[in-house]
């Protein structure tokens, strides 16, 4: 028993140093228009880059290129094994972060206004988290090589926004970011497992795929409920800082918990009246 305590205790202690106190995460520091991808004119290059080059493959006024099924599975499989590592180190970094770097529990929720900076191992790891969201451009990519599956508005509506809403957090130093980060890199983690299955052949039942629809659902109404804490402490403790920032996540996550809704019903709900 004291071996596996003396492990237990080991791991956390690296756990520690290589997410939290390393000097490059400790001493992070998101500038504006000096950290790589901190301008504007970065944001926006890359979110019409992305959106003219997904809309030139889908009309196809650019081939889409043909693989062989075993390259393009091979390639998913390691993009989804890419993702599901990244989102948990994610995860468990800013989730350390937060409980050793944090002041106060009440910190979670609101960052103090005015003395609040981008910088520190939780605003590392949403700067890490911000490019990470680019890189999941490449989920665009593969449905697009995949010409058996449909690219929908969700998918791209939700990849191009997301990234803009990271930039967001970073540029307004957003109070909420620890909970959002941990919830939606947690979340992650569910669904690039479920994707590293199906890239590998492990069929899941429909059950499943419902399961995980639903989990990114309840995502967004924790994240309302999660809200209502910030704005009590915004009005009556003297304010929270980036609220700015947060009302355009706010109004992003809604129209999310729309469309999520609507694929739901047309996923699901569909299939339970055919049955009838």
């Amino acid at each position: 028993m004291s071996m596996l305590m003396n492990i237990s205790g080991n791991v956390l202690v690296g756990l520690q140093y290589y997410l939290v106190s390393n000097p490059s995460i400790l001493n992070f520091r998101y500038t504006p228009n000096q950290t790589f991808g901190g301008t504007l004119l970065f944001l926006a290059s890359t979110i019409v880059l992305y959106l003219s080059t997904t809309f030139l493959f889908h009309v196809q006024i650019i081939p889409t290129p043909s693989l062989h099924p075993s390259t393009l599975r091979n390639l998913s499989t390691l993009h989804n094994i890419l993702i599901l590592l990244l989102s948990l180190v994610m995860s468990i970094g800013c989730a350390i972060s937060s409980l050793t770097q944090i002041p106060s529990y009440a910190q979670l929720f609101c960052f103090p206004p005015v003395t609040t900076t981008s910088s520190g191992p939780v605003f590392f790891w949403a700067y890490v988290f911000y490019l990470s969201k680019i890189y999941e451009f490449v989920d665009t990519v593969l449905i697009i090589l995949n010409k058996s599956k449909k690219l929908s508005f969700l998918h791209v509506y939700h990849h191009a926004m997301v990234v803009v809403m990271c930039y967001v957090w970073l540029e307004t130093s957003q109070s909420l970011i620890p909970i959002a980060l941990v919830t939606n890199a947690s979340v992650h983690v569910l669904m690039y497992a479920y994707y590293l299955c199906s890239s590998l052949g492990w069929r899941w039942s429909v059950g499943w795929k419902r399961v995980v629809t639903n989990v990114q659902i309840f995502q967004f109404g924790f994240s309302f409920m999660v809200s209502l804490v910030l704005l009590w402490m915004h009005f009556r403790h003297g304010g929270c800082s980036g609220m700015g920032g947060w009302t355009f996540n706010a109004v992003f996550n809604a129209s999310l918990f729309v469309l999520f809704l609507d694929f739901h019903r047309k996923s699901y709900g569909m299939k339970k009246k055919k049955k009838k």
